[in-house]
Protein backbone atom coordinates (compact mmCIF):
# COMPACT_ATOMS: atom_id res chain seq x y z
CA UNK A 1 0.00 0.00 0.00
CA UNK A 2 1.06 3.02 -0.72
CA UNK A 3 1.07 6.59 1.76
CA UNK A 4 -2.27 8.12 0.79
CA UNK A 5 -4.01 3.97 0.90
CA UNK A 6 -2.73 3.34 4.48
CA UNK A 7 -4.34 6.79 5.62
CA UNK A 8 -7.52 6.01 3.85
CA UNK A 9 -7.51 2.72 6.04
CA UNK A 10 -6.64 4.69 9.22
CA UNK A 11 -9.37 6.66 8.64
CA UNK A 12 -11.43 3.72 7.96
CA UNK A 13 -10.48 2.58 11.23
CA UNK A 14 -11.16 5.96 12.91
CA UNK A 15 -14.53 6.30 11.81
CA UNK A 16 -15.81 3.28 12.35
CA UNK A 17 -14.38 3.16 16.05
CA UNK A 18 -15.59 6.17 16.82
CA UNK A 19 -19.63 4.98 15.74
CA UNK A 20 -18.28 1.92 17.48
CA UNK A 21 -19.16 4.29 21.02
CA UNK A 22 -22.29 5.79 20.32
CA UNK A 23 -24.29 3.46 17.90
CA UNK A 24 -25.27 0.30 19.97
CA UNK A 25 -26.72 3.35 23.11
CA UNK A 26 -28.35 5.48 20.73
CA UNK A 27 -32.23 4.19 21.93
CA UNK A 28 -30.83 3.88 25.41
CA UNK A 29 -29.89 7.34 25.52
CA UNK A 30 -32.83 9.32 23.96
CA UNK A 31 -35.58 7.06 25.40
CA UNK A 32 -33.97 6.77 28.76
CA UNK A 33 -31.05 9.12 29.74
CA UNK A 34 -33.01 12.32 28.32
CA UNK A 35 -36.21 10.86 29.12
CA UNK A 36 -38.05 11.72 25.88
CA UNK A 37 -39.46 8.83 25.53
CA UNK A 38 -39.23 5.34 22.61
CA UNK A 39 -41.06 7.59 20.09
CA UNK A 40 -38.46 10.23 20.04
CA UNK A 41 -35.67 7.37 20.05
CA UNK A 42 -37.35 5.57 17.34
CA UNK A 43 -37.28 9.15 15.57
CA UNK A 44 -34.02 9.61 15.73
CA UNK A 45 -33.13 6.21 14.50
CA UNK A 46 -35.32 7.14 11.49
CA UNK A 47 -34.03 10.58 11.17
CA UNK A 48 -30.76 9.20 10.16
CA UNK A 49 -31.86 7.06 7.62
CA UNK A 50 -33.92 9.70 6.09
CA UNK A 51 -31.09 11.99 6.19
CA UNK A 52 -28.88 9.83 4.47
CA UNK A 53 -31.37 9.12 1.74
CA UNK A 54 -31.84 12.92 1.33
CA UNK A 55 -28.06 13.54 0.90
CA UNK A 56 -26.98 10.52 -0.98
CA UNK A 57 -28.00 11.58 -4.58
CA UNK A 58 -26.15 14.89 -4.31
CA UNK A 59 -23.10 13.63 -2.80
CA UNK A 60 -22.35 11.39 -5.95
CA UNK A 61 -22.48 14.01 -8.07
CA UNK A 62 -20.18 16.43 -5.87
CA UNK A 63 -17.56 13.82 -5.57
CA UNK A 64 -17.88 13.91 -9.13
CA UNK A 65 -17.22 17.37 -9.91
CA UNK A 66 -15.04 18.24 -6.86
CA UNK A 67 -13.39 15.13 -5.94
CA UNK A 68 -13.72 12.61 -2.58
CA UNK A 69 -11.68 14.65 -0.28
CA UNK A 70 -12.98 17.68 -0.16
CA UNK A 71 -16.86 16.00 0.09
CA UNK A 72 -15.39 13.66 2.90
CA UNK A 73 -13.86 16.87 4.96
CA UNK A 74 -16.75 18.71 4.98
CA UNK A 75 -18.99 15.56 6.13
CA UNK A 76 -16.59 14.68 8.61
CA UNK A 77 -16.58 18.33 9.57
CA UNK A 78 -20.72 17.76 9.86
CA UNK A 79 -20.81 14.43 11.38
CA UNK A 80 -17.77 15.78 14.18
CA UNK A 81 -20.44 19.05 14.69
CA UNK A 82 -23.94 16.42 15.14
CA UNK A 83 -22.10 14.23 16.97
CA UNK A 84 -21.33 16.55 19.68
CA UNK A 85 -24.54 18.62 19.37
CA UNK A 86 -26.01 15.54 20.24
CA UNK A 87 -24.28 14.50 23.25
CA UNK A 88 -25.25 17.95 24.20
CA UNK A 89 -28.92 17.79 23.72
CA UNK A 90 -32.07 17.50 25.97
CA UNK A 91 -34.61 18.57 23.99
CA UNK A 92 -36.49 16.42 21.61
CA UNK A 93 -35.97 19.15 18.19
CA UNK A 94 -32.28 19.68 19.02
CA UNK A 95 -31.20 15.55 19.35
CA UNK A 96 -33.56 15.22 16.18
CA UNK A 97 -31.26 18.16 14.15
CA UNK A 98 -27.90 16.59 15.80
CA UNK A 99 -28.90 13.37 14.44
CA UNK A 100 -29.96 14.38 10.72
CA UNK A 101 -26.55 16.45 11.14
CA UNK A 102 -24.82 13.52 11.92
CA UNK A 103 -26.39 10.85 9.66
CA UNK A 104 -25.76 12.98 7.03
CA UNK A 105 -22.55 13.51 7.59
CA UNK A 106 -21.81 9.78 8.23
CA UNK A 107 -23.87 8.32 4.83
CA UNK A 108 -21.32 10.88 2.54
CA UNK A 109 -17.78 9.54 4.45
CA UNK A 110 -18.86 5.98 2.60
CA UNK A 111 -19.30 6.89 -0.85
CA UNK A 112 -15.74 9.15 -0.34
CA UNK A 113 -13.93 6.69 1.33
CA UNK A 114 -14.88 4.08 -1.51
CA UNK A 115 -14.07 6.84 -4.28
CA UNK A 116 -10.26 7.41 -2.65
CA UNK A 117 -9.86 3.85 -2.53
CA UNK A 118 -11.19 3.41 -6.21
CA UNK A 119 -8.55 6.21 -7.09
CA UNK A 120 -5.37 4.81 -4.94
CA UNK A 121 -5.48 1.03 -6.45
CA UNK A 122 -5.64 -0.61 -9.44
CA UNK A 123 -8.01 -3.64 -10.88
CA UNK A 124 -5.58 -5.84 -9.24
CA UNK A 125 -5.26 -4.20 -6.06
CA UNK A 126 -8.67 -3.05 -5.63
CA UNK A 127 -10.19 -6.28 -4.06
CA UNK A 128 -7.59 -6.37 -1.23
CA UNK A 129 -7.92 -2.90 -0.68
CA UNK A 130 -11.92 -3.40 -0.28
CA UNK A 131 -11.30 -6.31 1.99
CA UNK A 132 -9.30 -4.49 4.68
CA UNK A 133 -11.57 -1.31 4.33
CA UNK A 134 -14.16 -3.96 5.96
CA UNK A 135 -11.56 -5.86 8.20
CA UNK A 136 -10.81 -2.54 9.86
CA UNK A 137 -14.33 -0.76 9.61
CA UNK A 138 -15.64 -4.18 11.71
CA UNK A 139 -12.44 -4.29 14.32
CA UNK A 140 -13.33 -0.60 14.70
CA UNK A 141 -17.15 -0.87 15.61
CA UNK A 142 -16.32 -4.14 17.86
CA UNK A 143 -13.46 -2.52 19.70
CA UNK A 144 -15.26 0.89 20.02
CA UNK A 145 -18.37 -0.86 21.03
CA UNK A 146 -16.55 -3.13 23.80
CA UNK A 147 -14.93 0.41 24.88
CA UNK A 148 -18.17 1.96 25.38
CA UNK A 149 -19.80 -0.18 27.24
CA UNK A 150 -17.50 0.37 29.96
CA UNK A 151 -17.68 4.07 30.14
CA UNK A 152 -21.53 4.15 29.71
CA UNK A 153 -24.01 4.56 32.74
CA UNK A 154 -27.70 4.63 32.58
CA UNK A 155 -27.80 6.63 35.62
CA UNK A 156 -25.19 9.38 34.44
CA UNK A 157 -26.16 11.24 30.95
CA UNK A 158 -22.36 12.80 31.29
CA UNK A 159 -21.28 9.54 30.88
CA UNK A 160 -22.92 9.49 27.53
CA UNK A 161 -21.85 13.07 26.77
CA UNK A 162 -17.86 11.77 26.57
CA UNK A 163 -19.10 9.10 24.16
CA UNK A 164 -20.69 11.67 21.94
CA UNK A 165 -17.15 13.95 22.59
CA UNK A 166 -15.25 11.19 21.85
CA UNK A 167 -16.71 10.48 18.74
CA UNK A 168 -16.35 13.82 17.45
CA UNK A 169 -13.50 14.07 18.20
CA UNK A 170 -12.43 10.71 16.16
CA UNK A 171 -13.85 12.81 12.99
CA UNK A 172 -12.30 15.58 13.91
CA UNK A 173 -9.29 13.48 13.58
CA UNK A 174 -10.10 11.87 10.77
CA UNK A 175 -10.31 15.30 9.22
CA UNK A 176 -6.28 15.96 10.17
CA UNK A 177 -5.34 12.47 8.80
CA UNK A 178 -7.14 12.62 5.70
CA UNK A 179 -6.05 16.62 5.11
CA UNK A 180 -2.47 14.97 4.57
CA UNK A 181 -3.47 12.71 1.56
CA UNK A 182 -1.71 13.53 -1.37
CA UNK A 183 -4.27 11.97 -3.89
CA UNK A 184 -2.98 10.63 -7.05
CA UNK A 185 -4.43 12.08 -10.54
CA UNK A 186 -7.79 10.63 -11.03
CA UNK A 187 -9.81 11.80 -13.94
CA UNK A 188 -12.69 13.99 -12.30
CA UNK A 189 -15.21 15.85 -14.75
CA UNK A 190 -15.12 19.46 -13.15
CA UNK A 191 -14.28 21.03 -16.15
CA UNK A 192 -17.07 19.75 -18.50
CA UNK A 193 -20.55 21.28 -19.68
CA UNK A 194 -22.95 21.32 -16.18
CA UNK A 195 -24.48 18.18 -16.36
CA UNK A 196 -27.64 17.96 -14.45
CA UNK A 197 -27.85 15.75 -11.82
CA UNK A 198 -31.03 14.29 -13.64
CA UNK A 199 -28.75 13.69 -16.46
CA UNK A 200 -25.80 11.80 -14.57
CA UNK A 201 -28.81 9.41 -12.74
CA UNK A 202 -30.48 9.18 -16.11
CA UNK A 203 -26.77 7.84 -17.42
CA UNK A 204 -26.33 5.24 -14.73
CA UNK A 205 -29.91 3.96 -15.19
CA UNK A 206 -29.23 3.13 -18.74
CA UNK A 207 -26.00 0.77 -17.64
CA UNK A 208 -27.80 -2.46 -17.04
CA UNK A 209 -25.23 -4.53 -15.21
CA UNK A 210 -25.29 -1.55 -12.80
CA UNK A 211 -29.01 -1.54 -12.24
CA UNK A 212 -28.94 -5.59 -12.03
CA UNK A 213 -26.32 -5.26 -9.34
CA UNK A 214 -28.19 -2.18 -7.07
CA UNK A 215 -31.52 -5.09 -7.38
CA UNK A 216 -29.15 -7.69 -6.44
CA UNK A 217 -27.31 -5.17 -3.56
CA UNK A 218 -30.90 -3.99 -2.09
CA UNK A 219 -31.81 -7.59 -1.72
CA UNK A 220 -28.56 -8.31 -0.09
CA UNK A 221 -28.72 -5.75 2.65
CA UNK A 222 -32.41 -6.19 2.93
CA UNK A 223 -31.54 -10.22 4.06
CA UNK A 224 -28.95 -9.74 5.74
CA UNK A 225 -27.80 -6.51 7.30
CA UNK A 226 -31.66 -5.05 7.53
CA UNK A 227 -32.41 -8.38 9.99
CA UNK A 228 -28.99 -8.22 12.45
CA UNK A 229 -30.24 -5.55 15.30
CA UNK A 230 -34.05 -6.03 14.45
CA UNK A 231 -36.26 -9.18 13.23
CA UNK A 232 -33.44 -11.56 13.43
CA UNK A 233 -32.51 -10.22 17.53
CA UNK A 234 -36.56 -10.20 18.18
CA UNK A 235 -36.82 -13.79 16.16
CA UNK A 236 -33.98 -15.27 18.35
CA UNK A 237 -35.71 -13.84 21.69
CA UNK A 238 -39.26 -14.75 20.96
CA UNK A 239 -38.87 -17.94 19.05
CA UNK A 240 -35.49 -19.35 20.43
CA UNK A 241 -35.57 -18.37 24.24
CA UNK A 242 -32.06 -16.42 23.56
CA UNK A 243 -31.64 -14.50 26.22
CA UNK A 244 -29.32 -10.83 25.80
CA UNK A 245 -25.85 -12.30 26.84
CA UNK A 246 -26.42 -15.21 24.38
CA UNK A 247 -27.78 -12.51 21.12
CA UNK A 248 -24.53 -10.33 22.26
CA UNK A 249 -22.18 -13.32 21.89
CA UNK A 250 -23.92 -13.86 18.42
CA UNK A 251 -22.92 -10.37 17.56
CA UNK A 252 -19.17 -11.09 18.17
CA UNK A 253 -19.31 -14.21 16.57
CA UNK A 254 -20.25 -12.40 13.31
CA UNK A 255 -17.70 -9.56 13.99
CA UNK A 256 -15.10 -12.24 15.12
CA UNK A 257 -15.63 -14.41 11.92
CA UNK A 258 -15.28 -11.40 9.76
CA UNK A 259 -12.14 -10.64 11.25
CA UNK A 260 -10.19 -14.17 11.59
CA UNK A 261 -11.76 -15.19 8.00
CA UNK A 262 -11.28 -11.97 5.80
CA UNK A 263 -7.75 -12.56 4.25
CA UNK A 264 -8.09 -16.31 4.14
CA UNK A 265 -11.52 -15.72 2.30
CA UNK A 266 -9.72 -13.28 -0.23
CA UNK A 267 -7.71 -15.81 -1.31
CA UNK A 268 -10.36 -17.71 -2.76
CA UNK A 269 -12.61 -15.17 -3.72
CA UNK A 270 -9.96 -13.34 -5.93
CA UNK A 271 -9.49 -16.88 -8.19
CA UNK A 272 -13.32 -16.98 -8.64
CA UNK A 273 -15.73 -15.22 -10.91
CA UNK A 274 -17.41 -12.07 -8.79
CA UNK A 275 -21.01 -13.66 -9.54
CA UNK A 276 -20.19 -17.06 -8.38
CA UNK A 277 -18.93 -15.59 -5.54
CA UNK A 278 -21.89 -13.46 -4.69
CA UNK A 279 -24.20 -16.38 -5.37
CA UNK A 280 -22.49 -18.88 -3.16
CA UNK A 281 -23.22 -16.27 -0.17
CA UNK A 282 -26.40 -16.40 -1.37
CA UNK A 283 -26.60 -20.17 -0.79
CA UNK A 284 -24.68 -20.05 2.70
CA UNK A 285 -27.26 -17.34 3.92
CA UNK A 286 -29.99 -19.58 2.55
CA UNK A 287 -27.87 -22.41 5.05
CA UNK A 288 -27.88 -20.11 8.07
CA UNK A 289 -31.74 -19.11 7.76
CA UNK A 290 -32.46 -22.78 8.11
CA UNK A 291 -30.04 -23.01 11.26
CA UNK A 292 -31.81 -19.85 12.84
CA UNK A 293 -35.30 -22.38 11.74
CA UNK A 294 -33.86 -24.86 13.88
CA UNK A 295 -32.74 -22.86 16.63
CA UNK A 296 -36.78 -21.31 16.94
CA UNK A 297 -39.00 -24.00 15.77
CA UNK A 298 -36.58 -27.09 16.24
CA UNK A 299 -37.68 -29.40 19.33
CA UNK A 300 -34.29 -29.47 20.70
CA UNK A 301 -32.73 -28.02 24.12
CA UNK A 302 -32.01 -24.64 24.99
CA UNK A 303 -28.47 -25.06 24.63
CA UNK A 304 -28.98 -26.72 21.26
CA UNK A 305 -31.05 -23.75 20.19
CA UNK A 306 -28.93 -21.29 21.51
CA UNK A 307 -25.85 -22.69 19.74
CA UNK A 308 -27.49 -22.74 16.56
CA UNK A 309 -28.55 -19.25 16.92
CA UNK A 310 -24.96 -18.20 16.89
CA UNK A 311 -23.94 -20.20 14.13
CA UNK A 312 -26.37 -18.30 11.98
CA UNK A 313 -24.81 -14.92 12.94
CA UNK A 314 -21.15 -16.77 12.88
CA UNK A 315 -22.57 -17.70 8.79
CA UNK A 316 -23.61 -14.07 8.13
CA UNK A 317 -19.88 -13.24 9.12
CA UNK A 318 -18.40 -15.35 6.39
CA UNK A 319 -20.61 -14.67 3.78
CA UNK A 320 -20.10 -10.95 4.51
CA UNK A 321 -16.17 -11.53 4.52
CA UNK A 322 -17.11 -12.73 0.63
CA UNK A 323 -19.03 -9.58 -0.41
CA UNK A 324 -16.39 -7.46 0.92
CA UNK A 325 -13.65 -7.41 -1.84
CA UNK A 326 -16.15 -8.29 -4.50
CA UNK A 327 -18.74 -5.79 -4.14
CA UNK A 328 -17.45 -2.38 -3.86
CA UNK A 329 -14.80 -3.09 -6.62
CA UNK A 330 -17.45 -4.32 -8.82
CA UNK A 331 -19.02 -1.22 -8.10
CA UNK A 332 -15.56 0.46 -9.53
CA UNK A 333 -15.21 -1.89 -12.70
CA UNK A 334 -18.86 -0.61 -13.61
CA UNK A 335 -18.36 2.89 -13.73
CA UNK A 336 -17.21 5.01 -16.81
CA UNK A 337 -14.11 6.95 -16.12
CA UNK A 338 -14.98 10.00 -13.80
CA UNK A 339 -17.98 8.48 -12.42
CA UNK A 340 -17.13 6.07 -9.35
CA UNK A 341 -18.53 8.99 -6.99
CA UNK A 342 -21.61 8.75 -8.53
CA UNK A 343 -22.00 4.80 -8.80
CA UNK A 344 -20.67 4.51 -5.07
CA UNK A 345 -22.96 6.99 -4.16
CA UNK A 346 -26.02 5.31 -5.84
CA UNK A 347 -24.86 1.98 -4.07
CA UNK A 348 -24.80 3.94 -0.93
CA UNK A 349 -28.29 4.97 -1.81
CA UNK A 350 -29.34 1.27 -2.36
CA UNK A 351 -27.91 0.04 1.03
CA UNK A 352 -29.22 2.97 3.30
CA UNK A 353 -32.72 2.20 1.71
CA UNK A 354 -32.30 -1.35 2.45
CA UNK A 355 -31.31 -0.91 5.68
CA UNK A 356 -34.33 1.12 6.30
CA UNK A 357 -36.59 -0.91 5.03
CA UNK A 358 -35.20 -4.18 6.41
CA UNK A 359 -36.19 -3.71 10.38
CA UNK A 360 -39.55 -2.42 9.35
CA UNK A 361 -40.39 -5.31 7.37
CA UNK A 362 -38.24 -8.11 9.55
CA UNK A 363 -39.17 -6.37 13.03
CA UNK A 364 -42.89 -7.54 13.34
CA UNK A 365 -41.80 -10.62 10.97
CA UNK A 366 -39.53 -11.84 13.36
CA UNK A 367 -41.21 -10.63 16.67
CA UNK A 368 -44.45 -12.63 15.71
CA UNK A 369 -44.37 -14.34 12.55
CA UNK A 370 -41.83 -17.07 12.94
CA UNK A 371 -41.94 -19.89 10.71
CA UNK A 372 -42.76 -17.46 7.83
CA UNK A 373 -40.63 -15.29 8.68
CA UNK A 374 -37.44 -17.82 8.10
CA UNK A 375 -38.96 -19.23 5.17
CA UNK A 376 -39.53 -15.52 3.58
CA UNK A 377 -35.58 -14.72 4.34
CA UNK A 378 -34.44 -18.39 3.25
CA UNK A 379 -36.32 -17.55 0.26
CA UNK A 380 -34.76 -13.94 -0.25
CA UNK A 381 -31.13 -15.99 0.28
CA UNK A 382 -31.77 -18.18 -2.52
CA UNK A 383 -32.93 -14.80 -4.66
CA UNK A 384 -29.54 -13.61 -4.22
CA UNK A 385 -27.87 -16.72 -5.51
CA UNK A 386 -30.54 -16.35 -9.04
CA UNK A 387 -29.73 -12.42 -9.34
CA UNK A 388 -26.12 -13.35 -8.77
CA UNK A 389 -26.00 -16.01 -11.53
CA UNK A 390 -27.99 -13.17 -13.67
CA UNK A 391 -25.80 -10.55 -13.34
CA UNK A 392 -23.12 -12.69 -14.46
CA UNK A 393 -24.33 -12.86 -17.82
CA UNK A 394 -24.40 -9.14 -17.93
CA UNK A 395 -20.25 -8.50 -16.85
CA UNK A 396 -17.69 -8.72 -19.18
CA UNK A 397 -14.94 -11.28 -18.14
CA UNK A 398 -12.53 -8.94 -16.60
CA UNK A 399 -15.41 -6.87 -15.11
CA UNK A 400 -16.75 -10.87 -13.09
CA UNK A 401 -12.82 -11.95 -12.94
CA UNK A 402 -10.34 -9.32 -12.71
CA UNK A 403 -7.83 -11.94 -12.48
CA UNK A 404 -8.35 -12.89 -16.05
CA UNK A 405 -6.64 -9.45 -16.93
CA UNK A 406 -3.09 -10.36 -15.15
CA UNK A 407 -3.71 -13.96 -16.87
CA UNK A 408 -3.96 -12.59 -20.11
CA UNK A 409 -0.68 -10.52 -20.15
CA UNK A 410 1.57 -13.67 -18.60
CA UNK A 411 0.48 -15.58 -20.97
CA UNK A 412 1.87 -12.50 -23.78
CA UNK A 413 4.82 -13.44 -22.40
CA UNK A 414 6.54 -11.97 -25.79
CA UNK A 415 4.85 -8.97 -25.68
CA UNK A 416 6.44 -5.35 -24.44
CA UNK A 417 5.74 -4.17 -21.14
CA UNK A 418 3.63 -1.23 -22.56
CA UNK A 419 1.25 -3.37 -24.97
CA UNK A 420 0.43 -6.29 -22.66
CA UNK A 421 -1.64 -3.87 -20.10
CA UNK A 422 -3.00 -2.12 -23.25
CA UNK A 423 -4.31 -5.30 -24.28
CA UNK A 424 -5.43 -6.80 -21.27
Amino acid sequence: MGAAMRRIHVGNALSAFGLGFTVPYLYVYVAQVRGLGAMTAGLVLAVFAVAALIVLPFAGRAIVRRGPLPVLLVALVTASAGALSLGLSSAAATVLLSAAALGAGQAVTQPALATMIVDCSTAETRSRAFATQFFLQNLGLGVGGLIGGHLVDTTKAASFTLLFALEAAMFLLLVVVMATVRMPRAPHIGGAPAQSAKGSWKQLLGNRAMVQLCVLGFVLFFACYGQFESGLSAYGVEAAGISTSALGTALAANTLVIVVAQFAVLRFVERRKRSRVIASVGLIWAVAWAVAGYAGLGNGSQTMATAAFISTYALFGLGEAMLSPTLAPLVADLAPTGMAGQYNSAFALVKQLALAVGPAVGGPLGASLHAPYVVIFLLFSLGITVLAVRLGRQLTDVQNQPSVARSRVVVQGGASAGQAPAHA
